[in-house]
């Protein structure tokens, strides 16, 4: 049997199909720990295949197997994630949005459709392959603590534990069913920090009366950049951002208390571990000097994504094999996050990208209200997940 021509005749078998599961998906996307309709629908599509599976882990989560023979020999794990984000949708696409203020600009319609015509080439394949392919619905990526580490906890694992994990993300920046990969550190930690500075309100114009906490924050947010250009190992990538600063006073009013909402991300623990303590020596000692306070509360978030170097050479040489020439590309480091980063913490895993970009569109990237991706995608992801998945069984 040509695992390679039978993989791709069933893509084109399924492949209309699977499009129009990503346009339901699209169209009525779900927030983080509220996928419920997400989930019945993907639970319909896995009913009618006749395969078992586990549902409602850590809310709506999802996971089962597709057994070939023998398939106590080997497990491996392919994983998408459900979830939507709060973004009201712009894209004019008929399979549009539909729930106001929802939109799935991640691209994870396309990861939940692509694994579930993944399971229907696999589940079709299963006299061809020895072991098993375990499938992974994951809610809640997109809001902390997230949903690998919940599902994990829920023992997802503890039974069956699958000697690799994988999985993609779309890529609008990069040219659609192209693939890009890299070897160890991939993706950032994440941290959010809350600071509150207390100060002393009172009138604009009695200064002298008051402790001025909007005074006190500015220069806590400027003295906070040194932690990246100071303070950091110039070869160590790391970003701080402050992205809210509320403070509610007027024109004549000072307030008695700001808030500021940041975030910080690196790829080093124990740097990261260092940054925590940079963030409240900064805030608090800068706090002081103006006769104010800070109270600074720091939320850990996803640890950084690292690829198995013997898998991700693995996925790179078994891509090249299926994919067209030219077709894989290396993939830098990026300072976004993805909790994906907890089930590589428990075995081998590679996280990869696949170009999604329309061709003769301008770019609308990822979290935004434009974002739209070539629909062809789906005919490399299915085609490459599922030859990933037999060919690391063997």
């Amino acid at each position: 049997m040509d695992i390679k021509n039978t993989i791709n005749d069933l893509v084109e078998k399924y492949f209309e199909e699977i499009v129009s599961l990503r346009r339901k998906l699209h169209t009525y996307p779900e927030l983080s720990k509220h996928e419920k309709e997400t989930s019945t629908l993907i639970c319909s599509e896995l009913d009618k295949m006749g395969i078992s599976y586990r549902n409602d882990i850590y809310g709506y989560g999802i996971f089962g197997f597709v057994d070939g023979k023998n398939p106590e020999s080997k497990c491996v794990a392919l994983r998408a994630d459900m979830d939507a984000l709060p973004i009201k949708e712009m894209t004019d696409l008929p399979f549009a949005s539909k729930n106001e203020g929802v939109m799935h600009a991640c691209g994870h319609d396309i990861h939940m459709a692509s694994l579930l015509g993944t399971i229907k080439i696999l589940n079709e394949m299963k006299e061809h392959f020895s072991g098993r392919v375990m499938f992974i619905f994951q809610p809640s990526e997109e809001e902390y603590p997230g949903g690998a580490v919940s599902m994990l906890k829920a023992g997802i694992f503890n039974e069956i534990k699958p000697s690799s994990i994988m999985a993609f993300h779309c890529t609008p920046e990069m040219e659609c069913g192209h693939v890009a990969l890299k070897e160890g550190k991939l993706m950032a930690s994440t941290d959010e920090i809350y600071i509150t500075v207390k100060g002393k309100g009172g009138h604009g114009a009695t200064p002298h009366l008051d402790i001025d906490p909007i005074v006190a924050a500015c220069h806590i947010v400027t003295a906070l950049q040194t932690i990246v250009s100071r303070n950091a190992n110039p070869t160590m990538p790391t970003t701080f951002s402050v992205g809210r600063f509320i403070g509610e006073g007027r024109t004549n009013i000072i307030p008695s208390e700001v808030k500021l909402e940041c975030i910080i991300r690196t790829f080093n623990e124990d740097w990261r571990k260092r940054c925590h303590e940079l963030i409240h020596q900064i805030s608090e000692n800068t706090a002081k000097a103006f006769g104010a306070e800070a109270d600074v509360f720091i939320d850990p978030g996803y640890p950084f994504v690292y690829n198995n170097p013997e898998l991700t050479r693995k996925v790179r040489k078994l891509a090249e094999e299926i994919l067209p020439e030219g077709y894989v590309e290396d993939a830098g480091m990026r300072m976004t996050a993805e909790d994906f980063s907890y089930f590589a913490q428990v075995v081998p895993a590679c996280y990869f990208r696949i170009g999604t970009h329309i061709e003769g569109e301008p770019v609308a990237n990822l979290h935004t209200a434009y974002f739209n991706a070539d629909e062809d995608v789906l005919k490399t992801s299915m085609a490459l997940e599922s030859y990933l998945a037999i060919k690391n069984l063997e």
